[in-house]
């Protein structure tokens, strides 16, 4: 063989070889469920179209829109139906008691739990499947009342480290409804952002913290996988902003394990 196609074949092989290597990660896979057994949230549809626009715009994700849970399953499913072995994480916007079944619930959790994958909760996902207590802890909580409904909401942001709330000042006002959260514990979760009691009226009726701490996002880990809670998105103008996309794509990215971000829980910060 002569030198001329030796060189040849060298310089195809490493235009190949490069080729290869510049290609993009194959995107993760969400599957975002909104299905509703309870109070309608109008937000639902732009929570959701908010979820696939964002995978799309940043390639990182395809997003799979459901407003039932049949996909929540390991058995396999007929007629092109994606299970859980499918995705990489899980996205609730929901309400009520959803229709999953014994196996089902065993399969979310697994999935979790035991697969490493993500779940991140939206929201309403408190106001879910009370009569199922593996689901509360998993998610951290349960809604307990939302004393104020919508209002000039003043947030805290405990944690400007963590990827999902880097982005953000350390304090700010959302227009928003935020709920109270029964049996959640500092001690199990990490609080990214709350509500700053100092300008809250403690007067409303139906507050049950009498130390004023209200969590608004937190996260954790769930044995091998991770979970993120946004208590964000009761009306529509929430999803529209900046800052509300970019923390959504950085939970995606994170209960993904695309970055790092320590959830360890931690006392609240002394003021």
């Amino acid at each position: 063989m002569n030198f001329s196609r030796l060189l040849g074949i060298s310089c195809l092989t490493l235009a190949l070889t490069g080729s290869l290597a510049a290609q993009p990660p194959k995107p993760k896979r969400l599957l975002v469920i909104g299905e509703v057994k309870g109070f309608q949230h109008d937000s639902v549809s732009p929570a959701m179209a908010t979820m696939w626009k964002l995978g799309k715009e940043t390639g990182l994700w395809e997003t799979y829109i459901k407003t039932d849970t049949q996909l929540i399953t390991k058995k396999k499913l007929t007629g092109n139906a994606k299970n859980l072995d499918y995705f990489d994480a899980v996205f609730f916007y929901t309400t009520g008691e959803l229709p999953l079944d014994d196996s089902q619930k065993a399969d979310l959790i697994s999935f979790v739990r035991d697969d490493g994958k993500g779940f991140i909760g939206s929201h309403s996902a408190p106001d879910t499947c009370y009569k199922w207590p593996e689901y509360g802890e998993m998610l951290g909580g349960w809604f307990d009342g939302h004393p104020w409904n919508t209002f000039d909401a003043p947030l805290i942001v405990e944690d400007r480290q963590f990827p999902a709330t880097k982005h953000m000042p350390a304090a700010l006002v959302i227009k928003d409804e935020i709920y109270q959260a029964r049996n959640f514990s500092r001690e199990k979760s990490r609080v990214l952002v709350r509500l700053d009691e100092t300008k809250l009226d403690m007067t409303k009726k139906g507050i049950k913290r009498s130390d004023g701490d209200f969590a608004v996002v937190w996260c954790h880990n769930y044995g091998k996988g991770r979970v993120l809670y946004n208590g964000l998105g009761h009306p529509n103008e929430v999803w529209d902003r900046p800052d509300m996309q970019k923390m959504m794509v950085e939970s995606v990215k994170w209960v993904m394990k695309l970055v790092d971000g320590d959830a360890t829980p931690r006392p609240r910060p002394a003021k």
